[in-house]
């Protein structure tokens, strides 16, 4: 298993033999709601990748239909014969796009892709009420290797319903408090919860980035933890999870 970290909710995975872009934002300013006074971010420094430089791509997994996760400038950029896999919400925007091969899977649905991977949609985050998005989990049908991926908040109580333990997990670790509605994002202590709910052999941070905000809504955001914090927390806790920190545009072979 190969994964490239390239910035925010940006990532490449490598498994099952095929090479997966997930949350691509690549381009042009990430705009909430086309409501550029609500929210807008830039990339501080160069993105690892462009649409004109990603390695061939073999499938596009798309955990929620939100700017930041189904970005469309970079979309509008990539291949629209590319197969995806995306939540019901992001499916929607992928066909509004021209995607011409889409996979819908809601929570707990499951997609084998060229009989070597398993792509099983797992309980994700609550956008609204009724609006539940995906996490994903993945699996290399010929090692049995598992990766675990959820950018937001994810609800343990309906994951370990029906996982038990994976090889590498994937989610955040800098917490964030929007007005209203809560917190949407998990911290150091969410993160814990859930190295100590699926005891991976490594945990690595997502929903970081080198970008600047502007607009009304960041002026009111909150942040909690830290990635030390998450470090000591995991350090005395006894779990053997090991800790992973890619640079952008760092590929870390680690199974």
């Amino acid at each position: 298993m190969k994964l490239t970290r390239i910035d925010l909710n940006s990532w490449i995975f490598r498994i099952g033999g095929q090479t997966i872009l997930v949350d691509p934002w690549l381009v042009d300013p990430l705009v909430f709601y086309g409501q550029p006074w609500l929210f807008t971010a830039y990339h501080n420094t160069p993105v690892a990748f462009t649409p004109q430089t990603l390695p061939p791509i073999d499938l596009l997994l798309i955990s929620q239909g939100l700017d930041d996760h189904c970005h469309k400038p970079t979309l509008e950029k990539l291949d629209r014969a590319i197969p995806a896999v995306a939540s019901p919400t992001a499916a929607k925007v992928l066909s509004s796009l021209g995607y011409t091969n889409i996979t819908s899977l809601a929570n707990w649905q499951g997609f084998k892709y060229q009989e070597k991977l398993q792509i099983t949609a797992v309980p994700g985050a609550e956008i609204q009420p009724g609006q539940e998005e995906n996490g994903y989990l993945l699996k290399d049908l010929s090692s049995g290797e598992t990766l675990y991926y959820e950018p937001h908040l994810p609800p343990l109580e309906k994951v370990k319903q029906k996982i038990d333990q994976v090889d590498v997990a994937i989610t955040p670790i800098i917490g964030q408090i929007f007005p209203f509605l809560g917190q949407i994002i998990s911290g150091p202590k969410e993160a814990l919860n859930l190295a100590q709910t699926l005891k991976p052999k490594y945990f690595l941070p997502t929903t970081m980035g080198d970008i600047k905000a502007s607009g009304i809504l960041p002026m009111f955001v909150r942040s909690i933890g830290s990635i030390p914090e998450f470090r000591d927390l995991l350090a005395n806790s006894g779990l053997a999870t090991q800790l992973l920190e890619p640079e952008p545009g760092e590929t870390m072979e680690i199974l």
